[in-house]
């Protein structure tokens, strides 16, 4: 059975901005005049210098503390981890175990994927192409619920406000949690899933 024609073969690009088809002769888009690349430019590079921002970001935001909490009087500081021991202590096993899918396994879902991908693409490498494109689009799929963590600490710290003698405030911690948030999805829209495929026709 042989491959399926590619769009380079009929001299066709598609249009990053608004997805426009155009000839791979066209410099700039016919419908909304952005600058049209056969490849996303430089991709592998900026997804590498966004993907090892983040990881290094990543470090202080689980070294540091999220938030200050004051109930009746007793103070203390927690970090990622120890918030989710705290809620947990508490009885709030569903608020411990948001924070934890949303602040660990999905992060570092994240690196570990993008990492995969950047070092088979720049190896050219033809393993699982299709299972890889899939992790592409899964990544894709649980960048949109990253910033879960930050939004639950900002509801925890507003709901814990109305309670007498509480209080719950954010700290540093959850500002490089949210810079780590941002430099992934910054990564994963600037990698370009067709390089996955490139080894292919080069292959061929």
């Amino acid at each position: 059975m042989s491959a399926p024609p590619y769009a380079r073969d009929y001299q066709l690009m598609l249009c990053h901005t608004c997805g426009q088809v155009c000839q791979d002769f066209e410099h700039r888009c016919p419908r909304c005049d952005a600058v049209v690349h056969a490849r996303k430019p430089n991709s592998l590079a900026r997804t590498w210098a966004f993907l090892l921002a983040s990881l290094i970001f990543y470090i202080p935001a689980n070294l540091l503390p999220v938030m200050h909490t004051s109930i009746f009087g007793s103070a203390s500081e927690n970090t990622i981890m120890s918030g989710v021991v705290e809620f947990w202590k508490h009885g709030s096993w569903d608020i411990a175990l948001l924070i934890f899918i949303a602040s660990v396994v999905v992060p570092c879902s994240k690196f570990l994927v993008l990492g995969t991908l950047l070092v088979t693409c720049q190896r050219r490498s033809l393993w699982a192409q299709r299972e890889r494109a899939k992790l592409y689009r899964f990544i894709e799929l649980i960048g949109y619920w990253s910033m879960l963590d930050v939004l639950v600490v900002a509801l925890v710290a507003a709901l814990v406000q109305f309670r007498a003698l509480s209080s719950i405030d954010p700290r540093m911690g959850i500002l490089f949690f949210g810079l780590v948030v941002v430099l992934t999805m910054l990564a994963a829209m600037s990698f370009d899933p067709r390089l996955i495929w490139d080894a292919e026709v080069e292959d061929v």
